[in-house]
């Protein structure tokens, strides 16, 4: 089951008040027992429960509180995810994950301010909280070799050389310097060390994918992965961050849901009679957003026919910097399109499937 952040609780009845915020070391617990009633702040050390539900007894009493009283608390989502939520809500505490758009901020910097916008916030399963846990591993594992080729790179770049491209066992032995002359000795080593680092992260790639792959191989034939890696251009690593980081799981109701959860979202300002757009928001799933833009280049080489192409190459196809810009329009209406088809089955128009 998925718990939603949406209350229950009616706030005419007596109800306390918790807001958390969340340190490494100490927990601040705002507490309060309604609107215009001065809040209560207690800290006590992060994860100790005995001293949380201590501070919410005396609090009661503070407030003239009952004891069956509801208690209703809430805390931004950070480094600590969602066990803080579990743990509240097993404690008989009415537990929401605030969204961190939701809290006040400095109104100087651009933000969305229209009379209607959406929001949704779901908090994953314990399963699908864990299940994301080895595509952000594959994300920093490719991060870290990254890192250490372009490190590579300029070690050499100081020497009047380039990385080369084939790069079979020893190869830095082999390297000359820009006078013709192999490398010194400490450079050597130090390019050695380097290369047993790359070999280990992608051993440990290779693990990844494997695990990724039966789960594919694992997953029903009408299932959302499934469904996602039969279509031509879209691979199982971007299908499986889609999947883990909640295409499916947060139980979207509607394209502009799916937007949200992107990002790359215009942002409107409309308050009377003043309405003009302040450019778009980065806001959203920094990993779905650069998986997406991946998924949009891959899109237009491989589904060249297909409507989402034609519409990109129609409306953005001349100019370097016009392309740039038109694929993340493309990435919003992808990540929408295979949400579409994830959920409901529906194919993006003039898509292809690979060749079983």
């Amino acid at each position: 089951m998925i718990a939603t952040t949406r209350s229950v609780v009616s706030v005419s009845g007596p109800v306390l008040f918790v807001a958390f915020e969340l340190g490494k070391k100490a927990w601040k617990l705002g507490i309060t027992s309604g609107v215009g009633v001065a809040p209560w702040i207690q800290t006590v050390a992060s994860g100790d429960w005995a001293a949380v539900e201590r501070a919410i007894e005396r609090s009661r009493a503070r407030f003239g509180v009952s004891a069956t009283a509801a208690v209703v608390s809430c805390y931004e989502a950070g480094r600590d995810g969602f066990w803080i939520h579990r743990a509240l809500s097993g404690r008989g505490i009415q537990n929401r994950v605030v969204d961190s758009a939701s809290i006040e901020v400095n109104r100087r910097r651009r933000r969305a301010k229209t009379d209607r916008i959406d929001a949704l916030k779901l908090v994953p399963t314990v399963a699908q909280e864990a299940a994301r846990q080895v595509s952000r591993e594959r994300t920093a594992l490719t991060r870290e070799q990254t890192r250490l080729i372009n490190q590579m790179r300029g070690w050499l770049a100081t020497w009047g050389t380039a990385l080369p491209r084939q790069r079979p066992r020893g190869w830095w032995t082999t390297v000359r310097d820009w006078a013709g002359a192999v490398l010194p000795g400490a450079v050597q080593e130090r390019v050695a060390r380097a290369e047993t680092r790359i070999a280990l992260v992608a051993a440990q790639i290779a693990v990844l994918d494997g695990q990724q792959q039966m789960a594919v191989a694992a997953a029903a034939p009408a299932s959302a992965m499934q469904r996602l890696v039969q279509l031509k251009g879209v691979a199982t690593t971007s299908a499986s961050v889609l999947l883990d980081e909640g295409l499916v799981w947060r139980g979207f109701r509607n394209r502009r849901q799916v937007g949200g959860f992107l990002g790359f979202a215009p942002v409107p300002y409309a308050s009377g009679e003043t309405a003009h757009d302040q450019g778009i928001s980065r806001a959203g799933n920094n990993r779905v957003q650069v998986t997406t833009i991946q998924l949009a280049w891959s899109w237009v080489q491989w589904q060249p026919s297909s409507a989402l192409t034609q519409w990109y190459r129609t409306r953005f196809g001349t100019g370097k910097r016009a392309r740039r810009i038109g694929i993340v329009a493309l990435a919003r209406k992808l990540l929408i399109a295979l949400w579409r088809y994830a959920t409901t089955g529906v194919s993006p128009a003039g898509a292809v499937l690979k060749a079983t």
